[in-house]
């Protein structure tokens, strides 16, 4: 049986298109073929519905009586190194100190929202794209493009990964880590 869509698409490319969007064409094939070598390599595509279910149900609100377990632990710890610092300091001073020096459960939240604005395929796209500048192999076209489009895209990117992304294309790009290795820290990190 043949496929109608890869007709439709064959048609397309051998008899309608032009050559700007042969250059396209041939811009995402590469990227098709990149990313399913990618994900190749790490094991079968991964279903972000899914596993997002499933750490949520495996989380189960854990995180939450971590998270202020650590801020209680934190809390005590400042309170013991101020009372052994400055002893002079009463307790309402050492508390204004805690809050001062202790990010509130409402800076977190709204901070974690701000970093999380891309979606991880997003992220994956432009790592993809940020290695593939990083090492050469872009095309001119598609640097320009992007240059129009965002313009000092390489920072831009630089900048909205995580810096646990950022510590593993560092290590990917001075050669600390290989292909396999990068690979699968990427899907780790962005939690694919």
């Amino acid at each position: 049986m043949t496929d109608p869509a890869l007709l439709q698409a064959l048609d397309y490319i051998l008899n309608q298109s032009d050559a700007a969007t042969i250059e396209v064409l041939s811009e995402a094939l590469i990227k098709r073929r990149r990313n399913l070598s990618f994900f190749h390599a790490v094991g079968e595509i991964p279903d972000p519905e899914k596993a997002a279910k499933e750490v949520s149900a495996a989380l189960s609100g854990s995180t939450d009586k971590i998270i202020e377990g650590m801020r209680s632990s934190i809390h005590e710890m400042i309170v013991r190194l101020i009372s052994e610092h400055a002893p002079e300091l009463n307790a309402d001073q050492i508390n204004e100190l805690c809050r001062a020096w202790m990010p509130s459960t409402y800076k977190t939240k709204e901070k974690s929202a701000k970093e999380g604005d891309l979606p991880p395929e997003a992220l994956l796209s432009m790592i993809d794209q940020f290695i593939s500048f990083s090492n050469g192999t872009m095309s001119s076209s598609v640097d320009t493009g992007l240059r129009n489009e965002v313009g000092a895209w390489p920072e831009r990117y630089w900048n909205a990964f995580p810096p646990v992304v950022r510590q593993i294309i560092t290590d990917y790009l001075k050669n600390k880590i290989g292909d396999k290795d990068f690979k699968s820290k990427i899907v780790l990190a962005l939690g694919l």
